[in-house]
């Protein structure tokens, strides 16, 4: 398995989750863990996927992440567990 954690974070829109799921689940990365919330119009996601059947780079999946959100009005942000536990420990 290879966690990887993607934030979601911008102003609310019909169909954010369903785009980021759609790319999601064509590159074969499984959700494992989601939450959602919307605040004053504000919506913010987080995701723990598995990136372990990916096929293509990481690097590239997460420049195609970053378009997307570009594209939908979102800052997508795509980091490896491993170095999201690193800058979060207390």
């Amino acid at each position: 398995m290879k966690k990887t954690i993607i934030t979601v974070v911008g102003k609310d829109s019909v169909g954010i989750i369903a785009k980021v799921c759609t790319y999601l689940a064509e590159n074969d990365i499984n959700i494992l863990d989601i939450s959602q919330t919307i605040v004053d119009g504000y919506f913010n996601m987080m995701m723990i996927v598995d990136f372990a059947k990916l096929t293509k780079s990481f690097v590239d999946a997460s420049e195609e992440l970053e378009n997307l959100g570009e594209e939908i009005g979102c800052v997508i942000r795509v980091q490896s567990e491993e170095i999201f536990d690193k800058m979060h420990r207390l």
